[in-house]
């Protein structure tokens, strides 16, 4: 069976009281604790039990959550009157005009321009400054470089390896191209020895029908010898 439903009014029995208090004093910090964690934000928890003893949770800390509680207060409350509102924007405008100064003085003084005035204290100040931008420049450089190394000598691995390929194949067809030349040679020279031996079997029966050929009478007699 399931658990009844428990009706949310005081508990009488103080000893059942202080006991339910501490178990769900434990499970809102806990859950206070994990809606920081999970949705990155600013929790600032406050408890005073009935005997005034303080149990908190702060995220970051105590005192910056009351003050962003209290400056977001003054601030809304400043927004529902217009009056208010013109104020407030003013002031906004006159920080960020103050920021924007500080900014472009700072970053005139980092190139080197309207240093007078400056002590050797905001000197040694500007120059850490230059130092630590310059390593970081150079620790970007430096990681920029590695990695077009590391590009390059990937594609270099690729290019030699379809180079090995490109003469693999090359080897290939030189070696078909020698076979097949082996073969018209074998063929023509079969082909020439064939026509010798038949050229050869010719002349010999010419030289044996030479041999048995009677030679030929001639039409004219030799005219006898006259008498002396």
């Amino acid at each position: 069976m399931g658990r009844g439903k428990i009706v949310i009014q005081r508990i009488d029995d103080s000893t059942s009281r202080q006991v339910t208090f501490s178990k769900r004093r434990k499970g809102l910090i806990k859950k206070a604790k994990e809606l920081a964690i999970l949705c990155d934000a600013e929790v600032g928890l406050i408890i005073f039990s009935s005997t005034g003893k303080l149990y908190d949770f702060a995220s970051s800390s105590m005192k910056s959550v009351i003050d962003r509680y209290n400056k977001s207060k003054i601030e809304q409350q400043q927004l529902l009157n217009p009056e208010s509102e013109v104020k407030f924007w003013q002031r906004e405008a006159a920080v960020l005009r103050q920021e924007l100064h500080a900014l472009q003085e700072n970053h005139r003084q980092i190139m080197g321009e309207q240093l007078n005035g400056l002590s050797v204290n905001e000197l040694n100040n500007l120059e850490n400054q230059l130092e630590i931008s310059l390593r970081g420049v150079r620790m970007k450089k430096e990681q920029m470089l590695t990695h077009e190394i590391q590009e390059l000598s990937q594609k270099r691995n690729l290019i030699h390896q379809e180079n090995v390929e490109l003469s693999r194949k090359v080897q290939r067809i030189h070696q078909e191209n020698v076979e097949l030349y082996k073969k018209a040679y074998t063929a023509t020279t079969n082909g020439f020895t064939h026509r010798e031996l038949a050229v050869a079997d010719d002349e010999s029966h010419t030289q044996i029908r030479l041999q048995l050929s009677q030679p030929e009478h001639s039409d004219y007699d030799t005219p006898p010898r006259g008498s002396e």
